[in-house]
């Protein structure tokens, strides 16, 4: 019957159709985001999981029903770019009025690029940029509440608590009052500013992760902006405050692509995050789309700024510094800090994944809680660029190494599939070259890495220094994930004594080995430091070549511990006697 229709009746039907696909998911999104308060007042962590990793599937799951609808509308005419560029128009049309316009832009081009299979971007049938220069649609509720000359720093903070409070009462309010403000006062004297708040905003929403929530605002002292984010707990005596953020490095880390996405409902995402790059503004716009759940418009804004970022040099991309890795061929931008990870066409040896193994193990990273420790990829595909971004090198390397996802076309280079990260400094690199102080602060937080991994039951598999990296925050981060598995999983032992000398000295094992044994005690060598940053790790963290280490944590998570892991430094807490993991 549809192949009677006229085009321009093809095209209402078509638009109206994605409409309501896309009304449908975002309905469905704010439903489970919604359910994060409830899951933190009832204290029912598992369920806060449950719920983020439904809610990262149920885009992907609208969008592959809607293409089947749309295809079946269509019929022959499917891939006809005139019907597409009409259904384009009427679509812009209808979603002007919406506060969540430029999340259904980017809903729209899901579809057409799932059809077209799109090479580069095509602005006949998708977003390339977005259609209005301006927001079209104004406000339509308060996002902020203000706080204007409050008596005094404890007294805004007992308003503030006073007026976001929870179905479960807090511990101790006053009591939290008093620290919030101590800790308040201590950090605007320490940047010399009058320690008094002329006036503070917090955003309406409630931001909810793991088990914590999270007000979020800002504050004026002697005229300076400072960000103004308090964290709460909830715990059997009831919600208490357990630190106060001011300073942009620390909100900048709550907020970091290392991290799962926030829960928050928000009626117009495009407001809220302009507010959040106001409080940080080093952020790239997409990241913070990311960190409030809006992953795939979060991509659209990075993609997008990557093109203009193209527009503004020629200089190429050149193969990433680090050690060259055995599955991914890594490529950077210089003056861009992102790098592109390619799945080399073959492993050499000791390798044995596949390349679906290999994806699979993204796809984990991109459902799992990644503890401030892993680097969240995005996955992209069919991408085109300009031959003369290359450098010889890197061509020649992507030629031997990626053929089969890398196409070189005339003057264009087409890779059909890749993931985009942030970029970060190989911990190696770090420790061979960064001060001494910074290469000692590294070092013990890699092994604090490795212990927030394992508490969100993620073993890295390969340790070895080249595979983490250090963020501009100082952090140490993990970013090879080909042999990353479920910690869980694996079978950690202490190796038996050798029997005699011809054991001792044996090149290989003289005992089974499974294939999800390891072995703590091996880990000294793997790890590749020298002296002294060997001692001081050790300092740190010898439990880590402890199986009992390993065995007592996979036993809480086993259990049905979900084990908390703080967003910030234990410096922070206001409760400094409340020890790490509990």
């Amino acid at each position: 019957m549809f192949q009677t229709l006229t085009d321009s009746r093809l095209a209402n039907l078509g638009a109206r159709a994605i409409y309501g696909a896309f009304d449908e998911y975002h309905a469905q999104f704010k439903t489970i985001t919604r359910r994060a308060r409830t899951h933190f007042e009832q204290r029912d962590w598992h369920r806060i999981r449950e719920d983020a990793a439904a809610r990262l599937d149920l885009y992907s799951e609208v969008v592959a029903r809607t293409v089947t609808e749309i295809r079946d509308l269509l019929g022959a005419r499917s891939h006809d770019k005139l019907i597409w560029a009409s259904i384009k128009a009427v679509y812009s049309g209808m979603i002007a009025p919406r506060n969540d316009w430029e999340l259904a832009e980017t809903f729209l081009n899901s579809i057409t690029r799932r059809i077209f299979t799109t090479v580069g971007v095509d602005p006949q049938v998708e977003f390339v940029d977005t259609d209005f220069d301006a927001p079209p649609t104004k406000p339509t509720q308060p996002m902020l509440r203000t706080y204007d000359a409050p008596h005094s720093l404890e007294a805004l903070i007992a308003n503030i608590l006073t007026d976001y409070a929870f179905t479960v009462d807090y511990e101790d309010r006053a009591r939290d009052a008093r620290l919030g403000a101590e800790a308040i006062g201590e950090y605007v004297r320490a940047l010399g500013l009058p320690c008094e708040v002329e006036r503070a905003e917090m955003l309406e929403p409630v931001f909810f992760r793991g088990r914590r929530a999270y007000f979020v605002g800002r504050m004026w002292c002697g005229g300076t902006l400072l960000p103004l984010v308090l964290s709460l707990e909830n715990n059997e005596p009831g919600v208490a405050l357990d630190a106060v953020l001011c300073a942009e490095d620390d909100v900048s880390i709550l907020f970091s692509f290392t991290r799962a996405y926030f829960h928050v409902e928000v009626a117009r995402p495009y407001d809220l995050v302009r507010f959040l790059q106001e409080i940080m503004p080093r952020k790239p716009i997409g990241e913070l789309y990311i960190a409030i759940g809006y992953n795939r418009h979060g991509k659209t804004e990075l993609y997008r700024h990557l093109l203009h970022h193209l527009t503004s040099t020629d200089e190429q991309f050149i193969i990433a510094p680090g050690a060259p890795g055995m599955v991914m061929l890594v490529f950077t931008l210089p003056s861009y800090d992102v790098v592109c990870k390619v799945i080399r066409d073959h492993f050499d040896e000791p390798k044995t994944a596949t390349r679906a193994e290999v994806m699979g193990k993204y796809y984990l990273v991109f459902k799992h809680d990644r503890a401030g420790r892993l680097i969240d990829a995005q996955e992209f595909e069919h991408l085109e660029f300009d031959r003369a971004r290359f450098s010889d090198s890197l061509l020649e390397e992507m030629r031997r190494g990626a053929a089969n996802t890398v196409h070189v076309d005339g003057q264009r280079v087409v890779i059909t599939h890749l993931y985009i990260e942030r970029r970060v400094q190989p911990l190696d690199i770090h420790v061979r070259e960064a001060a001494e102080k910074a290469v000692r602060d590294a070092v013990i937080d890699y092994g604090r890495a490795i212990k927030d991994l394992a508490a969100a039951n993620i073993f890295p598999g390969d340790l070895l220094l080249k595979n983490f990296g250090v963020t501009r925050h100082g952090r140490v981060v993990f970013y090879d994930y080909d042999e990353l598995c479920l910690l869980t999983d694996c079978n950690f032992r202490t190796a038996p004594t050798p029997r005699d000398s011809i054991e001792e000295l044996s090149a290989e094992p003289w005992f089974f080995v499974g294939e999800h044994d390891c072995f703590p005690a091996e880990f000294k060598p793997w790890l590749g430091l020298q002296e002294p940053w060997r001692s001081v790790f050790m300092e740190h963290h010898a439990d880590l070549y402890e199986p009992d280490f390993w065995r007592d944590l996979q036993s809480r998570i086993l259990a049905g511990e979900v084990i908390d892991i703080l967003p910030y430094p234990h410096s922070k807490r206001l409760n400094k006697a409340v020890s790490q993991f509990g």
